[in-house]
């Protein structure tokens, strides 16, 4: 009896040794298989600002900005086929001399007209379309002489309403002078179009500060970025961006959300790229 007990406590022993190392070799040893591991879900690099950027250059979001903008305006809110149309430009680049008191000269939608005006040499300018006019006129007294001290008359320098007359201030008066005229320029704008261009300052379109120094319009309270990159400023002082193109292209997009690309040239024909242009500071 004594031995069978032996017996059996030598078995339960041998069979806890055995158990003992079944179970740690399962754990050690034995192989379980695991789902593989997902992929890191996809990330979108880039600061913040630059992620506000690609969204503004979508379809959408410009779609959205116009619809938005119209209603701060009060206008109807264009469509973006709409908006992809070519503006009605004119030229006048023919050197005219606009002697004061003399009849008004039509040029290029507008009527040009000389005249002294108390201590100043001013030019009236008449818009004859039925339509808002963005305009450019370069013009120069003669005999030529500095016209910096010369008051100027608050007018607004980057547009003029249908059938509106404006006094520019060109110099202070000297007996016998009169104006030259060397290139005038106009574009019809959209009603949206005149609301985003209010809302540039005149350098930004090229103007000369003896210009904009009277300029006086409606803008809204949101600033407009008035820094051109280094090479629009040099496209602008060789010739190769003009008055037109920026014009063109802030009469499209909104200043506070779009920098002009130094590629952007005037649209030719309706279409003829897709909006917005690609100039978000990027």
């Amino acid at each position: 009896m004594a031995i069978q007990d032996s017996h059996f406590r030598l078995g339960v022993v041998l069979g806890a040794i055995i158990l003992v190392a079944a179970i740690g070799g399962a754990r050690f040893c034995g192989s379980v298989s695991l789902p593989a591991k997902p992929d890191a879900p996809p990330t979108t690099s880039g600061t913040s600002k630059q992620l506000l950027s690609r969204s503004a250059a979508t379809a959408g979001v410009y779609e959205n900005l116009l619809a938005k903008d119209a209603v701060a305006a009060g206008v109807r809110a264009p469509s973006i086929e709409e908006m992809s149309r070519k503006f009605a430009y004119r030229v006048d680049e023919g050197r005219q001399v606009l002697e004061v008191g003399e009849p008004a000269k039509p040029v290029a939608g507008l009527e040009l007209r000389a005249l002294h005006s108390d201590d100043s040499l001013v030019l009236e300018i008449k818009n004859t379309t039925g339509a808002t006019l963005a305009y450019n006129i370069t013009a120069q007294p003669t005999p030529n002489i500095a016209c910096n001290a010369a008051r100027p008359l608050p007018l607004n320098a980057l547009t003029i309403a249908p059938n509106e007359t404006l006094i520019r201030t060109e110099c202070v008066w000297r007996n016998g002078m009169a104006l030259a005229i060397s290139k005038v320029e106009t574009i019809e704008l959209p009603p949206l179009g005149v609301h985003y261009l209010h809302q540039v300052p005149p350098a930004q379109v090229g103007l000369p500060a003896s210009v904009a120094r009277g300029h006086q319009a409606t803008r809204s309270r949101d600033a407009c970025s008035s820094i051109h990159s280094n090479v629009v400023r040099t496209g602008l002082e060789n010739g190769e961006i003009g008055w037109r193109d920026l014009v063109d292209f802030y009469a499209r997009h909104r200043c506070q959300t779009y920098q002009f690309p130094h590629e952007y040239r005037a649209l030719t024909r309706d279409g003829q790229i897709t909006l917005p242009a690609d100039g978000t500071g990027k």
